[in-house]
């Protein structure tokens, strides 16, 4: 009887938790759909801004966006893979290696605006590449390592060293062995994480504010080595920052929209791409 209570609780709590964030999270959502519907448009969503911010569309922010996503893809899904191999699979489980770990894992709960002055420091002054889309996405690339690194190693954890063994077995060499076992087991995982990961840096504002953001740009943005623009700093500076707010404010819902949208769509990625990898080890 105690027992059977127990467990109805558990569930009534984790049920009553669930629905409570569920519930804000969409009266958020709801929110910022009816305000920001209206103005959307192929024409919001393919034309430049026009007549300082207060009309035309976010073209630009969106293909910024989206192309510094991919360079901090480029930056640092490569570097976080080969870290999380390394650690899981030839590290030895040492002083040491407990250090970076550690070291990895509070990496991750720095805030992102440290992130933006190291990169700063670093890339804008260090290495002279200036306010550039190649600052920012480096900056954001350090940003997405701890999770990609921690998303891998767990991923390369949930592997049964009986599956090593095995390969291990007929012939193959340690490299083999993950190369063409370890790492395929563990893809639906490691990608997962990534795109999560992106999708977490696609919405980011702090680190590429001191590295490479613009307000606006005219002409060619699709420069790296140039200032660029992004959906959440255009956001930002529609919401606080622009002259004319209550002119613009069905602008910045509909850039909210936007980029709520965008994130969205990573995260579905992310869904689909675990689920089509899980089912075909069945």
């Amino acid at each position: 009887m105690m027992k059977g209570l127990n467990k109805f609780f558990e569930w009534f709590v984790l049920i009553f938790c669930t629905g409570t964030v569920l519930l804000f999270l969409g009266v958020i959502i709801l929110d910022i759909i009816i305000k920001g519907w209206p103005a959307i448009s192929w024409e919001f969503i393919s034309q430049t801004p026009t007549k300082a911010m207060t009309s035309g569309g976010i073209f630009p922010a969106i293909f910024g966006t989206i192309l510094l996503t991919l360079l901090t893809a480029l930056f640092c899904i490569p570097f976080g893979v080969s870290c999380a191999i390394y650690l899981n699979e030839y590290a030895e489980e040492t002083n040491l290696t407990r250090i970076i770990r550690a070291s990895i894992r509070n990496l991750s709960g720095i805030p992102s605006i440290i992130y933006g002055l190291f990169g700063l420091a670093l890339f804008v002054q260090g290495l002279n590449l200036g306010t550039s889309m190649v600052s920012a996405g480096l900056t954001l690339g350090l940003l997405s390592l701890p999770y990609i690194i921690t998303t891998t190693e767990e991923a390369l954890r949930r592997i049964p060293n009986s599956t090593r063994e095995a390969a291990l077995g007929v012939g193959a060499t340690q490299f083999e062995s993950i190369k063409d076992v370890v790492l395929p087991s563990a893809l639906p995982g490691i990608l997962t994480g990534v795109v999560l990961t992106l999708s977490r840096a696609a919405g980011e504002t702090a680190p590429i504010l001191f590295t490479g953001v613009a307000f606006f740009i005219t002409g060619n943005s699709g420069q790296l080595n140039q200032e660029f623009m992004a959906l959440p700093y255009h956001l930002y500076m529609l919401s606080t920052q622009h002259q004319a707010i209550e002119q613009v404010r069905p602008l910045a819902y509909g850039t909210a929209l936007i980029l709520i949208v965008v994130v969205f769509l990573l995260s579905l990625t992310a869904f689909y791409i675990r689920y089509k990898y899980s089912k075909n080890d069945r």
